[in-house]
């Protein structure tokens, strides 16, 4: 009976262990990534952009789907794609980033990533799963607009 009941310990006390070492997470879906991107092209258009270039990736700021708009810049696709990755790595809006720089913190520049308004996280229970980045609309202010408008669609 005592080994019996000391192999059910030492059991309970691997099995207690190992999850102790594993955290669960949430991945962003290509369902839910466009999702976000159909609310993101709705809120543009119902805005009047000139043109946008979105670009949505998971937590690890790899590129799940990029949508150009007719009447966007070439270049705005590859600046969405860097934005959305700076947000999602920095678990952040990559305008507070641009703003640490404005502010005086430019060691920031050297890091490598693109610190322009327009980059959103995606939050899923408290959780970053993904960011949304948009770059080639009327400002950099409706960049982040449309931005914000995908990320708060419910998954």
């Amino acid at each position: 009976m005592k080994k019996c009941l000391f192999a059910v310990l030492v059991l309970f006390a691997f099995n207690f262990n190992s999850k102790a070492q594993i955290l669960q997470t949430h991945n962003l879906s290509l369902e839910g990534a466009q999702k976000i991107m159909m609310e993101a092209i709705r809120f543009a258009k119902e805005k009047n952009a000139p043109g946008a270039s979105i670009a949505i990736v998971d937590a690890g700021g790899n590129l799940i789907c990029l949508q150009r708009l007719d009447g966007t810049f070439a270049a705005a696709a590859e600046v969405s794609i860097k934005k959305a990755n700076t947000s999602a790595l920095f678990k952040a809006p990559s305008s507070k980033l641009e703003n640490s720089i404005n502010g005086g913190r430019n060691a920031l520049i050297t890091v490598g990533h693109t610190f322009l308004q327009g980059g959103i996280p995606i939050l899923y229970q408290g959780e970053v799963i993904g960011a949304i980045g948009v770059s080639g609309s009327a400002s950099a202010q409706q960049d982040e607009d449309i931005a914000i408008a995908g990320s708060k669609v419910s998954l």
